[in-house]
């Protein structure tokens, strides 16, 4: 459990998660402005993000494979690897990366909407809400388990209509490489069935930090959209 006031040192490793969002975020707004489009492929525009990310911001790894899914692609679970589609003019499209920045692990997804198709644009618009509305719940309990809080972000999207379009809502991060278990894929992330409270520990003896991720599905219209990013550090 954390204490009232947190050590120096685990201060400073949140404000480095901080940084490495910060970093992303600015990474994500080229992305947007420059590398999106219709008419290129999926892995093509996978490939541009890693070219800008090496050139502009001397990013050298990634902890996590690079996710450019478009259209019914963006239903698929992070574990597929759908066949690459050509990004349409009327298309939605969601981009999940891992930068990592200075030794320091980012973990940060949006959907974009190319053209105006009003129901695209609803679920594109319903996330971020979403996602501040599953964090202020956590808030009110920072003790609670990942099973509890996975339970809260699969109400929140029904309450709204929609469908929670993944086994997770989220998962650890931290320095490079961060905390893992083999072939545990319960305990360290937001999921039914992890018991233990997120407000703790790891093996490090430095405070956990977690990841919200928020997955909604249009079934009706065969697409998703996604929406991550730092739960617990800000």
């Amino acid at each position: 459990m954390a204490s009232e006031t947190a050590p120096v040192d685990d201060i400073a490793r949140a404000a480095y998660l901080v940084d490495a969002q910060n970093k992303a975020i600015e990474l994500f707004t080229e992305i947007e402005r420059d590398l999106i489009r219709p008419g290129i492929s999926e892995k093509e525009l996978s490939n541009k993000i890693h070219e800008l990310g090496a050139q502009r911001h001397n990013i050298k790894t990634h902890w996590h494979k690079r996710v450019v899914r478009s259209g019914p692609n963006t239903l698929r679970p992070f574990e597929d690897n759908p066949p690459d589609r050509i990004i349409e003019a009327d298309d939605i499209l969601v981009v999940d990366l891992g930068p990592v920045f200075e030794s320091w692990e980012a973990d940060f997804g949006r959907t974009y909407v190319l053209g105006d198709d009003p129901h695209k644009k609803k679920l594109r618009d319903a996330l971020e809400p979403m996602w501040n509305k599953v964090k202020a719940l956590y808030s009110e309990n920072p003790d609670m388990t990942g099973g509890e809080l996975y339970e809260i972000a699969c109400n929140a999207a029904a309450e709204d209509g929609w469908e929670f379009g993944a086994h997770i809502a989220g998962h650890l991060v931290g320095s490079f490489p961060h905390e893992r278990i083999p072939r545990d894929k319960v305990s360290l992330y937001i999921a039914r069935g992890n018991d233990q409270t997120m407000n703790s520990v790891g093996r490090d003896g430095h405070k956990r930090h977690w990841i919200l991720e928020i997955h909604l599905h249009d079934r009706a219209h065969q697409f998703g959209g996604f929406y991550e990013q730092l739960l617990t550090a800000s």
